[in-house]
Formats: structure tokens, sequence, C-alpha cells
């Protein structure tokens, strides 16, 4: 027997003539079940959170279409899911929400909105967005930094501590150069940021030069944050001695700069050993890598004017020192030009005052001098008188002297000149008896030879070598010979 079937109160049931089967309209149902979800969610609004999947807008009506989904907490399974839309009313939240938190309303964020329940017979049943809560967003994100901060303070505190608001880390007490001349920029190839950064380097009106390596990187993305992480990895390892490394990117959502929030970027910027300069685009608030960089800047643009202004900073004090050495040498050239006058006008008046004495000294000087002359070449006189009587007598003396000397030094050599030749002459025969008896006739005479090698008379018996051929010479005779043995002679049994 078919089981009995209830309708609700209302609803003609019809029985069509080609079925026996009792039935309604479709619209009769979606007219019933629209009663009994408007019986039960008219005037009732709701605060959920969800996440935002299919969304879809309508720029030209301001309308927004989108889907919410709930996920297993843990996993990526929807627990939950159902479609919804947003009109004037809603827009207009939506716009006041991406103001506040600088995050568009787009796929995969997740959001506190207020919501109301209908159904429509032609589209079904539908949330409709009345509010989103822009607190939600911020303070879930401001939770996740804070928790982020507390992490890396309570694991590293050898290189990271805070201070008050301030967090110290050892990359802000890494001293910059005086001037930044060698940069390592990392960033996206694409981003417009980095073209505003070397367009405000390079057309800087202080004529600075900057050069700049860039290493290119994803800079969007909680998951890439590794990207950057290995890339300041790179800078350090590569072995060039940069002033300064810079990360920058562009503007965007709060969100896209979530991958600067990331506890290993954060930490590898805190402890890195180059001073870091971030201009990361963001003008709501600091990252967590802004704080533990040694300086954050808040645009790319910004980041180059800071690096122009510390450059200038340096040449203005240049600058300075320059004017306070002019100034210096100046007071000096004035305090040493008036020293200078003042002993010049003393070294005058000393000079003065000693050439008048010197002339007076000179005047009694030259009295004393003629009158002492006097008396000296009247003494010289009378002494050249005596010399002279002198010199007229003692050379007839000497004269005499020296020729008796003479007349016994010539009978002397008359006396010992032949006895001196003949002796010279014992000299030289017996000189002469010495060279015939050493010379090589008589010696050979005697019985001894003269050995010549290679037509080279030769005493040397190095030089005579077994094979070798020599000429032995004796008495009116020559022999020649080949060594056929050599061997080492004491002159033991040699009898003259």
């Amino acid at each position: 027997m078919e089981p009995r079937r209830l309708y609700p109160v209302g609803i003609i049931v019809f029985l069509h003539p080609l079925s026996p089967i009792a039935h309604i309209r479709l619209s009769e149902l979606t007219s019933s079940i629209a009663k009994a979800i408007n019986a039960t969610f008219s005037n009732q609004q709701y605060w959920i959170v969800a996440e935002v999947t299919n969304y879809s807008f309508q720029s030209g009506k301001g309308h927004h279409y989108f889907d919410l989904v709930e996920k297993d907490s843990g996993s990526t399974q929807i627990i939950a899911k159902m479609q919804a839309a947003a009109w004037s009313q809603g827009h207009e939240r939506i716009l006041e929400f991406q103001r506040l938190t600088g995050q568009q309303f787009k796929n995969d964020i997740q959001v506190m909105m207020k919501v109301s329940v209908n159904y429509h017979a032609s589209y079904g049943l539908k949330l409709t967005l009345l509010d989103v809560d822009s607190n939600f967003t911020i303070g879930a994100l401001e939770l996740q930094k804070q928790q982020t901060l507390l992490k890396l303070i309570t694991d590293h505190p050898d290189f990271i501590r805070k201070v008050g608001d301030q967090y110290i880390t050892a990359n802000k007490q890494k001293p910059l150069p005086a001037v930044i001349q060698k940069v390592a920029v990392v960033t996206s190839s694409s981003s417009a940021g980095l073209q505003d950064f070397l367009h405000t380097l390079e057309s800087n009106s202080f004529g600075y030069k900057v050069e700049i390596d860039p290493y290119y990187t994803i800079v969007q993305g909680e998951v890439k944050a590794e990207l950057i992480y290995n890339k300041l990895l790179d800078v350090f390892k590569s072995g060039i001695a940069y002033d300064v490394v810079v990360m920058i990117r562009g503007g965007g959502a709060q969100t896209d700069f979530l991958i600067f929030d990331q506890y290993p970027l954060a930490k590898i910027v805190a402890k890195f050993p180059i001073p870091i300069i971030t201009g990361i685009g963001h003008q709501v608030n600091h990252t967590v890598v802004d704080m533990m960089a040694h300086t954050a800047t808040k645009t790319p643009t910004k980041t180059a004017e800071w690096i122009i202004a510390h450059n200038r900073a340096f040449e203005d004090r240049m600058m300075e020192m320059q004017k306070a050495i002019v100034i210096k040498s100046q007071q000096l050239l004035s305090k040493h030009g008036n020293a200078l006058a003042s002993i010049k006008a003393s070294v005058s008046h000393q000079t003065q005052t000693l050439l008048s004495e010197s002339r007076k000294f000179l005047v009694e000087a030259h009295q004393v001098v003629v009158n002492r002359s006097r008396e000296i070449l009247f003494d010289k006189e009378n002494e050249l008188v005596q010399l002279s009587s002198l010199i007229s007598t003692q050379p007839r003396i000497l004269v005499s002297t020296y020729k008796n000397d003479l007349v016994n030094i010539i009978s002397n050599i008359k006396i010992f000149k032949s006895q001196f030749l003949k002796n010279q002459q014992a000299y030289l025969s017996h000189h002469q008896a010495v060279t015939k008896m050493m010379a090589p006739d008589n010696i050979l005479k005697k019985g001894f030879a003269i050995v010549k090698v290679n037509d080279e008379i030769t005493s040397d018996p190095a030089r005579i070598e077994e094979g070798k051929d020599i000429s032995i010479i004796l008495k009116e005779v020559e022999i020649r010979s080949t060594v056929k043995q050599k061997t080492t002679y004491g002159g033991k049994d040699f009898i003259i």
C-alpha cells in the first residue's frame, strides 16, 4: 500500500490526467519554502565568520557575488558553503572595509560580516552581506604579528630585544658607512617600486652615483618568504662588500605584505651582518621585517631618498668641516699675522739698537786697531832690519859648508865606484850560471822529461786521462804515446 503524503496547508494537490500520482507545481513549492524561511529568518541578522571564494564584482551596478565557506580546522575540507551577495548597502561597507584595512575584498580572505538570510524562487537560498567588521581582519593580522614578535624575542634574546616600543636587533646596531655607494637590492623583477627606486637614485640633483646589484625574487604570498630568505643568503655568500641591502616592493593590500611578517625571514633580517633598509610600500603600519631591519622607510622612493639624504648629510658634514677649517685658518692667520707684526716691530727696534751699539764699538775698535797697528809695524820693521843683516851674512857660510860636502861626496864616489861594479858583475855571473843550469836542455840531460797534452806542456796529472794521446820529450827524443793506465804515485821508490 502506498504511504500517505502530507502537504503543507494552502497547497492544492493536482492529479494529472496522464498520471495517477498527486503533485504540486514548482512555484508552489518554492513559495512554500520562501514562506517557511521568511517566517523563521525575516528581519533576522547574523554576524558570521567565513572565507570568501568564487568572488566576482559588477562595477557598473556595484554588485558583489561570492560564496562563503567554512573549512574543517587544520584541513582544507569544506564543512559548510552558501552563496552570498552584496548590494548597495553591502557595497558601501565593502569599500569602507578596504579603506580601513588596506585589504582588497577578494578570494581566500577570512572576514567577519553581518548577513541576512534570503530565499528567492528563481535564485534560491542566498546570504545578503549587510556589513563587514574591519576590526576583525585588522585584529587577526595584528595578533599574528604580535605572536611572531614575541617568539622572536623569546627565542633569540642574544640579538633581538625590546626596549620600550622599539625592537633592538643586531642589524640595527650595524654601523652604516659614511657614504652608501654599493647596494644589493632584493625585489621583484617586475616591481614598479624598483623602477621608482632606480629613477629616484639616478635623477638625484646632487650627482651621486650608487652601484646597484639586483637579487630578483617573488615578494608576495606568505609561502614565498623562503625565497626572500634564500636571496639574503645569496647576498651574504657573494662575498661582495655591500654597504647596505635594500628590500623593496610596491604598494598593495595588507595581506600582500604578510610575507614580511613571517618568522624565518624576520629572524635572518634581525641577524644579518649588513645593514638592511626596507621600502616595502606599506603606508598603514610596519611589518615585522621593518621592525627587525636597520632602517624602515614607507616606499621604494622614500628608500632612495633616504640613501640620497644619508650621502648628502656626509657631504654637508664635509662642507661644514671645510668652512670650519677655513674660518679657523683665517683666525690663525690673523692671530699669527698680529704676532708676526709685533715680532717685526720688536726685531726692527732691536736691530737698530744693535746697529747703534755695534757702530760705536767699531769706531772704538778702529781707533785701537790704528794705534796697535802702528806699534806692531814699528816692531816688525826692527825685526826685519835685524833679519836683513843676518840674511846678508848667513848664505855665504852655508854655501861654503855645502861646497865642502860636495867635494867629499865626489871623492867617495870615485873610490867606491869600481868596487860596486865588481860586486854587480859577480851577481850577474851567478844568475847566468843558474839560468843555464835550469835550461830545458840541461834538465833533459839529467834524465827528466817534458809531458805535452794537446801540444801543451802540462804538469797537472788531472789533464792526463786514460786513452788520451800524449807526447813525452826526452833528451834529443820525442815519444808519442797513448795512456793505458793511470795510478797514484807517492815517490817513495824514486832514486836520483
